[in-house]
């Protein structure tokens, strides 16, 4: 068997806010996997981002410590077009979360914008610009 990337990891500190961070963006976790220590939402295809605390990875792994800085991980969301980017990025901006780069329209054709999650990781918006005729 050759295999297969199936699941994306990320290490929380506060379970509750990521899991409530990820629902705003759509996926769905199941209910109490805001107070659980591990927390998968399935994504199309069957793929799936699962979500630890801190002490789950402590509990097996025990001289892991938190890293220093964020960006060690990049996760984007295709929007649907690029007003979709806008009002995202407002909303979550509006909810508390920090805004990392205003939508904007970038050199390849896409708008983008990045929000940052609870424990400061890049979450990356975008939709492909409309060419122009």
């Amino acid at each position: 068997m050759t295999p297969q990337l199936d699941v994306v990891g990320i290490v929380v500190s506060d379970m509750g806010a990521s899991v409530a961070f990820y629902r705003r963006l759509g996926l769905d976790f199941p209910e109490g996997s805001a107070t659980a220590p591990h927390a998968e939402a399935v994504l199309p295809g069957g793929f799936r981002l699962a979500l630890d605390t801190e002490a789950t990875i402590k509990s097996f792994h025990t001289d892991w410590q938190p890293p220093s800085s964020a960006g060690r991980i990049g996760l984007a969301f295709r929007c649907a077009d690029p007003a979709e980017v806008d009002s995202v990025y407002a909303e979550l901006v509006e909810a508390g979360y920090h805004g990392e780069m205003k939508p904007w329209d970038a050199f390849w054709g896409q708008r983008y914008a990045v929000i940052q999650d609870p424990d400061g990781n890049g979450v990356d918006l975008y939709a492909t610009l409309p060419t122009a005729d």
